[in-house]
């Protein structure tokens, strides 16, 4: 990636400046999600840049091959831009990864401490009064209003039929 930086704007450069280690260290998932985006859209530009000039080429030029050498720096933006997508790609699995896991701890360390954070998790309690604490599972049919629906459609498509 190095060997093209040459190719890129001031703008551009500060963009893959963001991308040192050091920097990267200091983001959290939402600032990390934010420089995605910015890498994404601008390896995008590149990247349709990159192919509309060269299909532009290709024309005058005789052949995709005679066409390719024309477009050198474009083809070292597009390359710079899609390596650093990649980086802050890892980068943003590796920290999601890692609230994912510490999220997941949190909850079990609530689920075996018999608290859990359910619709109740405001501090009004459930119906037992008992802030936090895991109701009693209910068996229903879980579809209960999509069946009457499914009834009522029937009733109404055999009324149809009866009136004509």
């Amino acid at each position: 990636m190095e060997q093209y930086l040459w190719v890129l704007k001031d703008k551009e450069r500060d963009l893959i400046r963001e991308l040192e280690p050091e920097r990267l260290a200091e983001l959290d998932e939402d600032d990390l999600l934010a420089l995605h985006k910015r890498v994404r859209r601008a390896r995008n530009k590149h990247t349709t840049n990159y192919r509309r000039g060269a299909a532009e080429k290709v024309a005058t030029a005789g052949g995709r091959g005679a066409a390719a050498a024309g477009s050198d720096k474009a083809r070292g933006r597009a390359y710079v831009f899609e390596e650093a997508l990649a980086i802050v790609s890892a980068e943003l699995a590796r920290v999601a990864h890692e609230e994912a896991e510490a999220l997941k701890d949190e909850r079990l360390a609530r689920a075996r401490a018999g608290r859990w954070a359910g619709p109740q998790a405001d501090g009004f309690g459930d119906a037992t009064g008992s802030p936090g604490r895991q109701r009693e599972h209910v068996k229903s049919s879980g579809g209960k209003k999509r069946d009457a629906s499914s009834q009522a459609q029937g009733a109404r498509r055999q009324a149809k039929r009866d009136g004509r």
